[in-house]
């Protein structure tokens, strides 16, 4: 019977052990988790979402403080058209994050950094050119484009000297969304070294409609497969997106993947970047308690626990102090319900609003649970405590469960 162990991911010259740890934001898969994943062999994501914040937690720095500051007088305007990201400080904190988790890597592993193309951050292509830049500065191993199409995200970066030299790759959930970006991109002779195949069970953003529950993972690989042999390209390609044991990566290793990303186990993980009693909600869900919602003001249907803090919580927007999913004119989805249920309640202290959410604030918080389909299935994996409580794992008991389980087994820890 073989194990993920038997296999390899072969990126250019390099063999890894293939499994890939996502990129959770916002620091949620932390440097710390991705150090593990390369120390072992394998990749670790950390996210460059709300870098700022994630820059002034680790280092101490005051990104937030002084651009709250510096938009102070906006904070009651409704409209947040002038609120703009200082792009130096973008690539200080970018460099810094990944510069110094960079530093820290032992290992034969690597270390890639996730890019969503979502953050538009009022200003979407010069704020994702120097995110991409900066991270390449600093000497990150890799970069994954998430959470959009990316038509010009190659583009923004081609001159770099480390645009050949980085791996580069993709998350996508259809065919045809890799088609559009190979079409693209063609012109700049540079293939993606990679390519993410992420399946309707993941968690956190989805690239379905309200029809995921129709989709199947090993599908979706099976035509891709087809195409790339059909187009002669020779494209490694990661499974992901409910992979819960060895033996499920296993399947997906023998039928078309060259590796697999996984995330929903390393949740409960010391090293994950979510609070400990956070963690324990994460324990404690049954399947019913998850759900596929449009809370996101990015448009995507999300999947996340029904508990959530998030749901319902009209706080008031916080893009003086963050401000990432803004659009190019100034614009988040949030901000339009907020408005809209303030002048319809104008004597509330606080409102409530249901259809979207202010993500930035929340996922700073993690008051945000997004989740994988398959979370209802963690307290299968450890040991309830006298107290009630569930036993955390470390990152490597589960990087090598993964690596070394049969027959659908899950190792407790001890």
């Amino acid at each position: 019977m073989k194990r993920v162990d038997d296999f390899r991911l072969k990126l250019g010259k390099d063999e890894l052990v293939p499994i890939m740890i996502g990129g959770m934001g916002v620091d949620i898969s932390t440097a710390e988790l991705a150090l593990v994943a390369a120390r072992l062999g394998g990749i670790g994501h950390i996210s460059d979402a709300m870098v700022h914040d994630v820059s002034d937690r680790r280092f101490d720095t005051s990104y937030i403080k002084e651009k709250t500051k510096f938009y102070k007088y906006n904070i009651n305007n409704t409209d947040k058209t002038d609120i703009k990201f200082n792009l130096e400080h973008l690539a200080e904190a970018t460099r810094m994050h990944v510069g110094k988790t960079m530093e820290a890597k032992q290992g034969s592993g690597m270390i890639f950094v996730n890019c969503m193309e979502k953050l538009t951050m009022n200003g979407p292509r010069e704020t994702l050119k120097v995110r991409l830049e900066a991270a390449l500065d600093a000497g990150i191993d890799g970069i994954t484009l998430s959470a959009g199409l990316h038509l010009s995200s190659f583009g923004l970066m081609a001159e770099h000297p480390r645009f050949r030299v980085a791996k580069l790759g993709i998350i996508v959930s259809s065919v045809r969304a890799l088609q559009l970006f190979l079409r693209k991109n063609a012109k700049l002779n540079r293939l993606p070294d990679y390519v993410i195949v992420e399946g309707p069970l993941a968690g956190g953003h989805l690239g379905f409609g309200d029809d995921w529950a129709t989709h199947d993972l090993q599908t979706i690989i099976t035509e891709i497969v087809a195409y790339l042999k059909g187009e002669n390209l020779d494209i490694p390609l990661i499974a992901a997106g409910g992979i819960f044991t060895g033996s499920d990566a296993v399947s997906f290793l023998e039928n078309g993947a060259s590796g697999v990303q996984v995330a929903t186990r390393f949740t409960v993980t010391n090293e994950c970047g979510l609070p400990a009693d956070v963690k324990q909600e994460y324990f404690k869900a049954s399947e019913g308690d998850i759900e596929v919602n449009h809370i996101s003001p990015t448009g995507y249907p999300m999947r996340m626990l029904k508990n959530t803090p998030a749901i319902g919580d009209g706080i008031r927007p916080g893009c003086e102090s963050y401000g990432y999913l803004l659009d190019g004119n100034g614009n988040c989805a949030y901000i339009t319900s907020y408005n809209r249920e303030v002048a319809a309640h104008p004597d509330a202290k606080k409102v409530v609003v249901m259809d979207k959410t202010c993500l930035c604030t929340h996922m700073r918080n993690f008051n945000c649970w997004t989740c994988g389909q398959t979370t209802y299935r963690l307290k299968d994996t450890t040991r309830k405590l006298p107290d009630g409580s569930y036993q955390l794992l470390s990152a490597e008991h589960v990087f090598r469960d993964y690596q070394f389980s049969t027959d659908n087994q899950v190792a407790l820890p001890e």
